[in-house]
């Protein structure tokens, strides 16, 4: 059988996701793979596939013992046979496993790093013939990645004994370029058979608040999305004390974890939230990499995180189904004085807290960066650059821009008269005017440019400075107290070479796919039924975007239901007819017509707001608009407008892609794709002439999935 044929006979997929593919056929060419995934990107895919398809067992490095037990119990779901060992089990049970696994029984053995430090269980583990080692989350081999674990770096002179040697594998989502070469080089990885398929995960919507206050906009969230399942992240047990009480108190059903609670109240809330009980999880960032839950909506960081890879990889775990999710973060200039403080109270090296102190500057530049945010995350882990996201707070803001060119001229010229020696906060006092016992010591009363900006507040002031450092006109020198200086932007702006405009951030939320609401509710409430019958959490019945799918379409039998994504033989035939009868009773108690046996027609609903993507397609795909009216009418960029049409194509709206590619590149394009023998668009992009857009070959890509 084909690797295609099981993903779609297992899985209910009928193709595989960007990137998904070539990883499958390194590893069944017997390659060891190391590769780099965004979070929801499919990565156990390409590890389980094999695991399937090749003799022996396939042993599994994960991190958490809850991670474990959700991934065996979802393989068990689906039909894949697959155990775990770790520290919950006796002696007696471990040992049977192990014979077990011996004799074939399981496809894959998922075992904690720490495990495979005992010499006892290395030894046991020798009588058991190994095909695959995977290690997952593998970041952690790094002592620069943010999760370093020592016992995860002791894995290479494990792996360097065995005899004869297994196809080694290792998957991660956040990893700089720097973390890569350290695990490429520990675990000797060759270039041509790493995958780097890029951060950047289209259904995110990606947005930064300043200055809202938590518990409102906490609550005033939750209002708006009642039936959205999310999570807050906050920095301190006390933090998240505080807002659990605030909105449990006024009657929303949220629960709390953080490592100041008993084993078993942490595992009663990880389970109340993985059964759709609760709505939301407050939590620290022990809630960590044990969340498989794939119908998060939301994740909401109620203050700054230290790193970029913390927040990318805990802000990843919304919208694992790949339906669209909002990831926000509430910034208050606060949170930079608490992750300094964190990082000078711990007990890393002179070097590492130095380090730490770069990724907090670049943290706070993500916080005030006026670009697009996906891209920002991609140049941090150093994927090639590409174009806007289209679906971020920046992209999403049409405020104009306002010339700021004096204002930014008198804080360069406040830094450059402070001999660039001192940091954001007490330049803020002396453009502010400030009568402060430090300002008037140094006598900086006294310079020209002592009260330049007193209309403005402090920390307003402190807020035009973060934008200017994050727009490259300054750096913020990452020292333990770090410094101002002026780059040669400032230079030029100060020589009136060069203007500065800024604009004012206007956020939004993603809106959900137009779908039969009702029905859909009426699926969630059929598929909490089961799972409580069944003792399994909810998504591993059907994810939210399966239910979403089939509450837009309607199917009538179980050949429309089998071409829904996430619906696999074994799901079909344990579930199909449950969920058709309660689909067919929706359809003929409100006598509508199902769009699996007719054309998406527009919504006749006024009352519901129009995402703005399906506005671009009503508009250029219903109404035969220009894209050059629409583009005007809607004052969108025609990258934003493609971005636009690629998602309607992908949720399943006609689209006409002969309007969309022209008609000399695509056989270019298509022979580009054969000859790379993949889906990556940087060398699909290297072979083509320059003229030929990436947004091009994505919609090349996304018409040759329609088709296959």
């Amino acid at each position: 059988m084909k690797p295609l044929d099981l993903l779609q006979k297992v899985y209910g997929f009928t193709a595989f996701r960007p990137g998904q593919e070539a990883i499958v056929n390194s590893i069944l060419s017997g390659h060891n793979t190391l590769a780099i995934m965004p979070t929801g990107g499919g990565k156990s895919v390409c590890y389980q596939i094999p695991a399937l398809m090749m003799d022996g067992l396939s042993l599994v490095i994960s991190p958490l013992i809850s991670l474990m037990k959700d991934q065996v119990d979802h393989l068990n779901e689906i039909g894949i046979s697959a155990t775990y060992i770790n520290s919950t089990l006796s002696s007696t049970e471990m040992n049977t496993r192990l014979n077990d696994a011996a004799q074939g029984v399981y496809r894959l053995l998922y075992v904690a790093p720490e495990r495979l430090e005992s010499d006892h269980f290395q030894q046991l583990l020798q009588r058991v013939p190994l095909s695959i080692v995977t290690i997952d989350e593998a970041h952690c081999i790094s002592q620069w990645g943010h999760d370093f674990r020592p016992s995860y770096r002791s894995l290479a002179q494990w792996l360097s004994h065995l005899n004869p040697r297994p196809i080694i594998t290792a998957f991660t989502a956040t990893a700089t370029q720097e973390v890569r070469n350290d695990i490429a080089q520990l675990l000797s990885f060759s270039p041509e058979h790493t995958f780097i398929n890029g951060v950047k995960r289209e259904n995110l919507s990606f947005s930064v608040f300043h200055g809202e206050k938590v518990r409102d906009f906490a609550l005033h969230y939750l209002q708006e999305h009642p039936a959205d399942p999310g999570i807050f992240y906050c920095a301190t047990r006390k933090e998240v004390d505080a807002l659990h009480h605030f909105l449990a108190s006024r009657g929303f059903l949220v629960g709390k974890y953080h490592a100041g609670l008993t084993e078993q109240e942490r595992q009663q809330a990880q389970e109340d939230f993985s059964f759709d009980r609760i709505q939301g999880m407050v939590a620290t960032n022990a809630f960590g990499m044990g969340i498989d839950k794939s119908n998060v909506r939301f994740v909401i960081h109620c203050q700054m995180p230290r790193n970029l890879e913390s927040y990318y990889q805990e802000a990843g775990r919304a919208g694992r189904d790949g339906e669209a999710s909002a990831c926000i973060l509430l910034f208050s200039p606060s949170d930079v004085q608490t992750q300094k403080y964190l990082i000078e109270q711990s007990q890393m090296a002179p070097t590492l807290k130095q380090k730490e102190h770069h990724k907090l500057t670049e943290m706070i530049r993500y916080a005030h960066t006026q670009t697009c945010l996906q891209e920002t995350f991609a140049h941090y882990f150093g994927d090639q650059p590409g174009e806007p996201c289209g679906n971020c707070s920046n992209c999403l803001d049409e405020g104009e821009r306002t010339d700021v060119t004096v204002e930014a001229q008198k804080i360069f010229s406040c830094v450059k008269r402070m001999r660039e020696r001192f940091g954001v906060s007490l330049t803020a006092k002396v453009l502010k005017g400030s009568a402060s016992k430090r300002v008037k010591e140094l006598r900086f009363d006294t310079l020209p440019t002592y009260g330049l900006l007193n209309n403005y507040t402090e920390k307003e002031i402190v807020h035009r400075i973060q934008v200017l450092a994050a727009e490259g006109y300054l750096r913020i020198t990452d020292d333990e107290y770090p410094v101002l200086t002026l780059t040669s932007k400032a230079i030029d702006v100060l020589t009136g070479k060069q203007g500065v405009l800024l604009r004012m951030k206007k956020v939004s939320t993603p809106v959900a796919t137009p779908v039969h609401e009702d029905l859909l509710e009426r699926l969630r409430a059929l598929r909490k039924e089961l799972s409580t019958k069944e003792q399994i959490p909810p998504y591993m019945i059907f994810p939210d975007s399966t239910l979403t799918d089939l509450a837009r379409t309607c199917p009538s039998n179980h050949q429309e239901m089998k071409s829904i994504r996430g619906v696999g033989e074994k799901k079909l035939k344990k579930y199909g007819e449950t969920f058709l009868k309660a689909i067919q009773a929706y359809v003929t108690e409100k006598g509508i017509t199902p769009v699996a046996s007719s054309p998406p027609t527009k919504s006749s609903s006024s009352e519901q707001k129009e995402p703005s993507h399906l506005t671009t397609w009503r508009m250029w795909h219903e109404e035969g608009i220009s894209y050059e009216e629409i583009a005007t009418t809607r004052g969108l960029t025609p990258s934003t407008l493609d971005n636009h049409l690629l998602r309607a194509a992908q949720e399943g709206h006609p689209v006409d892609w002969n309007r969309l590619i022209p008609t000399d590149q695509e056989p270019l394009i298509l022979r580009a794709i054969e000859e790379t023998g993949g889906t990556q668009l940087r060398p699909i992009k290297d072979k083509l002439p320059e003229p030929i857009s990436y947004t091009t070959i994505k919609a090349v890509l996304a018409k040759r999935a329609e088709q296959q």
